[in-house]
């Protein structure tokens, strides 16, 4: 039990809660179908640059889920979240992982296809 004044602990320090990204509008507007081909393109390219593959798959199944479900994926992946949107994240060796918004949310001029 605890005292009546104590807190629960707060874990190690590195888990950043995860929150859902600002609003962001792209450079011109997109259609869905555009969107989901930019994603396609990043997370196929993504562990070509460095880092981990199955960091990756953790971010990729992560930025599709709901916050609550992504924070237990990042979490059991021991992914150190940088930025509390996901946008810059570090696997415990040390390697950065950056997220474009693009994979995190859809843009505010979103044009949704017919």
């Amino acid at each position: 039990m605890g005292c009546a004044g104590s807190t629960p602990a707060k874990g190690d320090g590195n888990v950043n809660k995860i929150r859902k990204p600002k609003p962001w509008k792209h450079p011109q507007p997109i259609t869905k179908s555009q969107l989901v081909q930019m994603r396609e393109e990043f997370w196929d390219t993504a562990p070509h640059y460095g880092g981990r593959k199955e960091i990756w798959d953790a971010l990729q199944a992560a930025a599709e889920a709901d916050l609550n479900l992504a924070q237990v994926i990042v979490d059991s992946a021991g992914v150190i979240v940088q930025n509390a949107d996901l946008t810059i994240c570090y696997d415990e060796r040390g390697a950065k992982y950056e997220l474009p918004k693009y994979v995190l949310s859809e843009p505010t001029n979103l044009i949704r296809d017919s």
